[in-house]
Parts: structure tokens; sequence; C-alpha cells
């Protein structure tokens, strides 16, 4: 298996892998825990957790197995609160603290607010995260999933005005193929020339999921395969399919798959992200880990985006 190699986030007590586990769609230790296991050796400690997630198993399990291998001191656990429509300030206290308890743990490493609702002045969510801040239950970076540049933005105007910590870090959406329509209600994607720049220049962390397109670079997809809904719904476009292509070419020419290049055109970006992946079976995991087998040029960045 590819070993992989961590790097220093800022804001952040300890280095991290540069991939994030999702682990979802677990439903028992046994079926977890040897997955938990063969992303820790191969240099993984990152791992998204939500409250919401599998009625809050995904948690209960990573506790459980951190407990049981005695290395909470390693692994960075991202949480996540306030998913619609409990979107609100209120929310982030009273899920945390459901959260901590199935994760066994005093405190999460970063935390996102799982979602954005305008109608509550964005202040409102600095101070919230601020108190669990000052409360020593959230350590690291904190921030939005699923916000836009300009709620972020003014979130850290707030801030900045009122002597609190700014918002560091995001979890949108990015990944090579543009995302054309929200795959859930509220969901947010980075992928594009304004959020790339917006990203470099204000130095912010995305931990980005659906970051190898849902399956749009694997042969699920095709410009004749129409079944699946979400596939045609969310990432089928001329562009899109070019970018496809070109992935195939490089992949060809590296011997490698195109979902690689996918993945490794994310973690390539000039600002930091952190990919989440999603396997379901170590076969999958070893797979997806490939692609931090090499790097990718700029040169070659730019080229899977616009084939000049």
């Amino acid at each position: 298996m590819t070993t992989i190699q961590r790097n220093a986030v800022p804001h952040l007590n300890r280095n991290a892998s540069p991939v994030a586990l999702g682990f979802m769609d677990f439903h028992s230790f046994d079926t977890g825990a040897p997955m938990l296991d063969a992303f820790t050796a191969a240099g993984g400690n990152v791992f998204d957790t939500a409250w919401i997630y599998n009625g809050g198993y995904t948690e209960q399990l990573l506790g459980e197995w951190h407990t049981a291998r005695n290395n909470r001191a390693d692994c960075v656990i991202i949480g996540k609160g306030a998913h619609t429509p409990e979107c609100t300030p209120e929310a982030i206290a009273a899920q945390l603290t459901e959260s901590l308890d199935r994760l066994a743990t005093d405190s999460v490493d970063m935390y996102f607010m799982h979602r954005d609702n305008p109608a509550v002045p964005e202040g409102e969510f600095v101070e919230a995260i601020d108190a669990e801040r000052r409360a020593g239950r959230i350590t690291g970076p904190a921030g939005g999933s699923n916000w836009t540049m300009r709620r972020v933005e003014e979130a850290n105007a707030y801030a900045a005005a009122h002597g609190l910590t700014p918002f560091t870090v995001l979890s949108n959406n990015f990944s090579l193929a543009e995302m054309l329509s929200p795959i859930w209600d509220g969901c947010v994607s980075s992928s594009t020339p304004t959020w790339r720049t917006w990203l470099t220049d204000n130095n912010i962390l995305n931990v980005a999921w659906s970051s190898q397109s849902r399956g749009f670079f694997t042969d699920r997809a095709g410009r004749t395969k129409l079944e699946d809904e979400e596939l045609v719904r969310v990432w089928y476009s001329d562009a899109n399919f070019e970018r496809r292509d070109r992935a195939q070419q490089l992949a060809d020419e590296m011997g490698v798959d195109p979902i690689h290049i996918a993945l490794a055109y994310v973690v390539a970006q000039p600002f930091q992200q952190i990919p989440i992946i999603g396997p379901r079976t170590l076969d999958e995991l070893q797979h997806s880990l490939r692609a931090f087998s090499f790097t990718l040029t700029a040169q070659q960045v730019a080229w899977l985006e616009t084939g000049t």
C-alpha cells in the first residue's frame, strides 16, 4: 500500500495526512476497524465525522476504535454539526456535546458548521464557535462547510472587529469536474477559477468533499451512459467530459487510472487541500491512496483544466 506523508496545517497542533477518511457507511466495528487500521498503517490520521452521519454511529465507531488502539493523540478528528434544519448557533454547543460523548474524547481537532443559514447573522456563528474554542472543545481550526465566499469574508470581518479567531478552513466541494448543480440542497462547490484564486489569496485550507466527482472519472460515467440520474444532473457537461478525456490521456501516459489523476489534481492546487475519500473496502482504499504516489506539475494541472 502507498505510504502517505503528513503535512503541517496552520493552527493544528499535529501534522495531518493529505487525505481524510470518510466512513459514514460503516455499520459495525468489525467492518470499520480494519479500514481504520489500514488507513493509519499507510500514514493517514485525518478522520471526517459529523453529528448527523448514520445516526451518530460514525462518531461512536471512531471513539471505540481510537480507545481500543490507544491512539487518540495521533488522530486528527474533524467534527461537524449544525446541519439544516438545525443550522443555528445554539445547535453547535448541543450537538458538539453529543459528538464528544460518542467520540470518547474531550475535544475535536477541526470543526465545521455543516451548512450555512443566511438568515442568521454571521457574527452569531462566530461567537458560538469562539465559545467552544474558549471551552477547549475545539482545539484547532474551524469554519464552515458549504459556505460562500461572501459569508466567510463577513464572518472574518466580524471576528477581526471583535478580537475573535477567524475562520481559516472551509469544507466545500472541489474536484476536477465542476459541479453543475448542488448534489444536495445547500451544497457549495469551490472548483471555479474565482474560488481557486480566493482560496489561494486568503490561505484557506479546504477539506474537499466529493473530490473525485462521485464516480465521474470511472467507467460509471460516459457520454452515452445516462442511467445514473445524479451523475448526469450534477457532472455531465461538454467541459467536464473534455477534462475527463484529458485525465484519461494523462493517466494512460503515467500508468495510473483517471480517478487517480482527478484526486492528484485536487492535492496539487496552490492552496492547501485535504480531500475526503470514502472507500468501502480495503481494495478501494489501497486503490485511492495510489493517487499520493506521484505529484502533478503546475503545467499538468493547467492542462487538465483548460487543455493548454
